[in-house]
């Protein structure tokens, strides 16, 4: 799994992304706006500098006044001028002056020309715009070492910013995860009016109304199991007083079923109720789980590996045990196989294998999830998962040899319900 804080996935990430690119654009419309504006700025001096210096060559071309530059007259006439200039020239109507900029020798630096008709001759002076194009320059270096020193301030505030926000956000995934996992107490309690407030608003609306649900669920449960008992215990008495027939046997096998599912429904409602808890000793796991597979009537291997010691309740150990063997035998198929491997117990058939819907969202008490698994009324998973939970043990479902499961230690392979139980290893190991 990627780490949270470089995960490019995140909405940090994005968030920044989007303001460093906001960031961006602004800089180079603000850059490319002052660039411009300085650049027109810059010709229209270059210019004015330009005709200034054509009338100083006016003025010494008609003798007007003495040339300046011992070294030779400051202007060209006639053919001495650069093409585009004279072009711009002969374009042009009457006496009017004509200015281009010259970029042709670029280790020289750029010029301004200006040029015009002068008694009949063509006459251009020039001016050195190397300065201007310098500043030019620098004005773009030091833009755009601007826009780097703003990024690198607004990009880390505005990761600071979003962590802030996405802090809540998780605050609020959080809460939906510890309700997912069963604490149907956990609420956000967010006090903000914003969005993020919204929807920590609702999802704790929501974990309000399913906790109302679920315990109205758990006391007609747990009701009805109370009720029935009574009545229940009234038909194994009399179910036991019936004369010896085939329709006795009928009648007092159907009883026995009636009050184990009753049994099974008060077993429920007190771990709904939170009503159980774990008496922790240290025992031979190997000897309670050959025990306790040995009382469930059944062929299973049991195969136990070395001297394993667990610290755990053994009698809620044993009822997991007995859930999970006989659920593996009445819709499973056979061999199954019990396997001890220092805290880790695993029950394994060879049947269908666990439905996908079981899989994916645990045991649910009523359903047993496909017509291949056998009939039942679904409470024995959903025993073992509670009880396990009460002393302190994870209870996993997968299929052997697919897709969630593994091969295990079995040598046919092959497809089937893999069970796991993982004990707490004894204190001091």
């Amino acid at each position: 799994m990627v780490p949270r804080l470089i995960d490019p996935r995140s909405l940090r990430w994005k968030v920044a992304a989007g303001v460093a690119a906001a960031t961006c654009a602004t800089a180079l419309g603000i850059g490319i706006l002052v660039h411009r504006t300085t650049e027109d700025r810059a010709m229209s001096i270059g210019r004015g500098n330009a005709i200034e210096a054509l009338d100083t060559a006016k003025a010494e071309f008609r003798g007007e006044q003495p040339v300046r530059d011992p070294s030779g007259p400051g202007y060209e006439v006639g053919g001495d001028l650069p093409d585009e200039l004279l072009e711009r020239l002969e374009a042009a109507a009457g006496d009017t002056a004509v200015t281009w900029y010259d970029t042709r020798y670029p280790l020289q630096g750029p010029r301004m020309w200006a040029a015009e008709h002068v008694d009949g001759s063509a006459l251009g002076a020039s001016v050195d715009m190397g300065a201007e194009q310098r500043s030019l320059q620098a004005l773009d270096r030091h833009m755009r070492y601007a826009a780097l020193a703003i990024l690198a301030v607004v990009v880390p505030l505005t990761v600071l910013a979003a962590e802030l926000v996405l802090r809540r956000l998780r605050r609020v995934a959080g809460t939906a995860r510890r309700i997912r996992r069963g604490d149907l107490d956990a609420r956000t309690r967010a006090r903000g009016r914003d969005e993020i407030g919204e929807i920590s608003a609702a999802v704790d609306l929501m974990a309000d109304a399913l906790q109302e649900r679920l315990r109205g669920e758990q006391r007609f449960t747990a009701d009805v199991a109370h009720e029935l008992r009574t009545p229940v215990a009234g038909l194994v008495t009399s179910a036991s007083l019936l004369p010896e027939s085939e329709a006795t046997e009928l009648v007092q096998d159907r009883v026995r079923v009636l009050r184990g599912l009753v049994d099974d429904l008060l077993e429920i409602s007190r771990l709904d109720a939170g009503a159980e808890e774990a008496d922790l000793q240290e025992v031979p796991l190997g000897e309670l789980v050959t025990e306790s597979v040995r009382r469930t009537g059944l062929a299973t291997e049991v195969v136990v590996r070395g001297d394993p010691v667990a610290e755990t309740d053994p009698r809620r150990l044993d009822r997991v045990l007995t859930n999970l063997v006989v659920n593996a035998h009445r819709h499973g198929a056979p061999p199954v196989r019990v396997t001890v491997d220092g805290t880790t117990i695993a029950v394994r058939d060879h049947g269908p294998g666990f439905p996908p819907d079981l899989l994916d969202h645990g045991p649910q008490r009523f359903r047993t999830g496909a017509v291949e698994r056998g009939h039942g009324h679904g409470l024995g998973l959903t025993i073992a998962e509670g009880q396990s939970a009460v002393i302190g043990a994870r209870l996993t479902l997968a299929n052997a040899g697919g897709p969630g499961g593994t091969e295990g230690d079995d040598a046919d392979g092959g497809s089937g319900g893999l069970a796991t139980l993982e004990l707490p290893a004894p204190a001091g190991t």
